[in-house]
């Protein structure tokens, strides 16, 4: 996908999608943060954390997606892209 960082606003708000654990931690299934343009995964990662520290070391272990692909911590991040944070699997 090609993107114009001159459209893109000073600021904007993305949903997160939250699943499992993350999702029994904040007692909802997604939560909105203000970002600045160019914010990257790994940034996101901290402002969650920040945000809700109760779910800060599931955070640090979980994996992200981006318009349903797997991504690195350092994919940066558009406002209309959808994002999912999934915590690792336990269980037996």
């Amino acid at each position: 996908m090609n993107h114009d960082f001159t459209s893109v606003p000073p600021v904007f708000t993305l949903t997160v999608l939250l699943f499992a654990a993350l999702r029994d931690l904040a007692k909802t299934e997604s939560v909105r943060l203000v970002l600045p343009p160019g914010a990257t995964v790994s940034e996101l990662r901290r402002a969650m954390a920040t945000l809700y520290p109760e779910m800060a070391n599931l955070l640090a272990r979980s994996v992200f997606a981006v318009n349903h692909e797997f991504v690195l911590d350092a994919h940066v991040l558009f406002p209309n892209d959808e994002v999912a944070v999934i915590p690792p699997v336990s269980g037996g």
